[in-house]
């Protein structure tokens, strides 16, 4: 982590802010949330608890009524500490934190009489950390709506980018497994390359797996397949193209995705942003408007050039001598 800029991060917290993530076994394995490693503090003390949502602004966790957490709200304790920890692929260390909050509230989880879920909302701005964990993730999933359709064609270069270890991969169809060559991917579908005979192939159910990289993790993402293609030059080759279940697209992939077209803008952005900048520097060398450069030793216009004064005359003597 700590890849975003100063101003991503401003973005994230003015649009996500008050926005829930739920905590679901796909956002914790997307996340790298290491829920053993999650407790709250008050008062010396310190429970272990489970995160059911958080968002920018608070969080709302799971705590036993046998906990020594609720005991203490119960005598009226309102200030706490919410520990953070997520995995860090960069650091051997995990990546763990303290948030200062505030009690709101505590009700029944779920109707269970064992279990409850204490409402909290931070006393300060969240962790920069936290800000971009929740912020990529919940951009990814608007992206994946607004930027659906875009199609990144894999290449070395774009394939480092999204972390992807390879073209080679297997799509399972009807749910039987089939080598076959990813060509391109968008948040909404794939196009693949392999062996087989279009017409057997329209309308099938698939599954795609796809490999990953940082964090090193496979996904399958499920789809159907709605339209085939020719491969030139090779009629034993049919090139497939899927459509993802839009609701079954898991939260890795989406991530990936867009962290590639996220750092495309930018690219693009710079580029567009060095014509400007050098037309802005060529304007500020021009000299100023009237004025004329200076020729070496020309004399400023409109003077005149000042009288070379006549040696003396070696026979004469100074004024009034005779």
């Amino acid at each position: 982590m700590g890849f975003a800029t100063s101003q991503q991060l401003a973005r994230y917290y003015e649009l996500y802010q008050n926005i829930d993530v739920t905590f679901t076994k796909e956002v914790i394995k997307a996340t790298g949330l290491m829920t053993q490693q999650v407790y709250i503090k008050a008062l010396g003390g310190q429970w272990p608890c489970v995160i059911n949502s958080a968002s920018l602004s608070g969080a709302k966790i799971i705590a036993g009524v046998k906990s020594g957490i609720y005991e203490k709200i119960q005598q009226g304790t309102t200030q706490v500490s919410l520990r953070f920890s997520f995995m860090d692929q960069d650091k051997s260390e995990p990546m763990s934190f303290f948030v200062g909050a505030k009690v709101l509230g505590v009700n029944q989880y779920a109707g269970s009489s064992e279990l409850v879920i204490i409402s909290i909302a931070y006393t300060q701005r969240a962790p920069d950390d936290l800000i971009e964990i929740l912020g990529m993730l919940l951009e990814a999933n608007v992206n994946s709506a607004k930027r659906r359709e875009e199609r990144i064609t894999l290449n070395p270069d774009s394939m480092r980018k999204i972390g992807i270890l390879q073209k080679e991969t297997v799509i399972f169809i009807q749910g039987i497994p089939r080598r076959c060559i990813l060509r391109d991917l968008s948040f909404s579908g794939a196009k693949v390359i392999l062996v087989g005979i279009a017409p057997f192939l329209i309308d099938k159910e698939i599954v795609l797996r796809i490999d990953f990289d940082e964090p090193r993790v496979a996904v399958g993402v499920k789809g159907k397949i709605v339209r085939t293609e020719d491969v030139e030059g090779r009629k034993d080759l049919v090139a497939l193209a899927l459509m993802y279940h839009e609701t079954e697209v898991p939260m890795a992939y989406k991530m990936h995705i867009n962290n590639f077209l996220s750092l495309q803008k930018k690219t693009q952005l710079a580029e567009s942003a060095k014509p400007a900048e050098k037309a802005k520097s060529a304007e500020s060398a021009k000299p100023a408007e009237g004025s004329k450069p200076t020729e070496g030793t020309k004399p400023t216009e409109g003077s005149k050039p000042a009288a070379t004064a006549k040696p003396a005359d070696s026979g004469a003597s100074s004024t009034g001598a005779k």
